[in-house]
């Protein structure tokens, strides 16, 4: 097999011959069709997370078929497509499992972080943690097509449960994750407000033309209050702007793994019961009801593909913003 490895934190990604792996107990190989390339790539690249390991395969967003399957593994059969998404094991026994909260998971392994991920020609992976994605969305979407759905799509979803059910909702940083909930918020009814980088017209024509209401800078205030705010962008002066921007009793979630620091702010902007919260990861179930719905939403992905050996070029693209909706590596 071969995989764009990252053997030293802050550095380029390397081309790598490795020996093929067998799946031991309970996992499976998935030879890798489509892997996205997401922001939290970038942030296990610069070592932007807590208790780095190296060298790592990174990648999350993976979409493949069984090539192997290990010991013990019953629900998956050999050549079925499936998903691989950021969360890649979990103990089950911690207190976080038993309460059916396995995001919060005590000891959990994190793929493409902790654990080797999708940068590569094949994947092993625990078998509990991979999405049968012939089913859940349908035969007809390619495996590019379906990368950005396994966390970008994933994690915008349970961002957007956590922000309950307002009609009016302000995304803040338009990428690979809002180009997706964009077209979920409005399949459900809601008036979507995006936000981009100041002058950044591009993203906000872009915006518009999923459907969102009405596209601005980050520094400007929405035509009328938002019920909920969701925060993309990794940029904690984000959040008192959009702690203004929601109503009395609004919601602000921040949906990164990362964020810069957030300056402070006076009260008044959390008062009125307004209230910041934050994603961490996700679980088999919202991956089993976000798929499912998948194909009633209709779903398009804006794609911009990269063979696997310009894994580089891709996440220095994705820091740049040179492209709209997102990236994705083809081996």
């Amino acid at each position: 097999m071969y995989a764009m490895v990252l053997k030293t934190l802050g550095t380029p990604l390397e081309w790598t011959e490795l020996s093929d792996r067998e799946p031991g107990p309970g996992e499976i190989r998935v030879k890798i069709g489509a892997c996205g390339v997401c922001r939290t790539d970038l942030h296990v690249v610069d070592g932007e997370l807590p208790q780095p390991q190296v060298p790592i395969i990174p990648g999350h967003e993976i979409v493949g078929r069984v090539d192997a399957i290990g010991p013990g593994v019953k629900n998956l059969q050999m050549g079925e497509r499936v998903g691989i998404p950021w969360l890649g094991h979990t103990c089950g026994v911690c207190p976080y499992c038993k309460m059916h909260r396995e995001n919060l998971c005590d000891r959990p392994l994190f793929t493409g972080y902790t654990r080797d991920g999708g940068f590569a020609t094949a994947s092993v992976v625990d078998a509990r943690f991979a999405f049968p994605l012939g089913d859940a969305v349908g035969k007809g979407g390619s495996d590019e097509s379906l990368a950005p759905l396994l966390c970008a799509g994933l994690i915008g979803w349970r961002a957007l449960t956590i922000a309950g059910d307002g009609r009016h909702l302000g995304l803040y940083g338009f990428g690979a994750a809002a180009h997706i909930l964009v077209q979920v918020a409005k399949w459900q009814g809601r008036s979507v407000f995006a936000f981009t980088r100041p002058g950044d017209h591009a993203s906000q024509v872009f915006a518009r033309s999923l459907g969102a209401t009405w596209a601005g800078g980050s520094d400007e205030m929405p035509p009328e209050p938002l019920d909920a705010a969701i925060i993309f962008a990794t940029v904690g002066e984000l959040v008192p702007l959009a702690l203004k921007a929601v109503r009395k009793g609004g919601r602000v979630v921040c949906a990164g793994i990362h964020m810069s620091d957030i300056p402070s702010f006076p009260y008044s902007l959390l008062w009125e019961e307004r209230q910041l919260l934050s994603v961490a990861n996700l679980t088999r179930q919202d991956g089993l009801d976000f798929l499912g719905l998948v194909p009633q939403i209709g779903i398009v992905t804006k794609t911009n593909r990269y063979p696997l050996q310009q894994a580089n070029q891709a996440l220095a693209d994705l820091r740049a913003g040179r492209f709209e909706g997102a990236a994705v590596l083809v081996p």
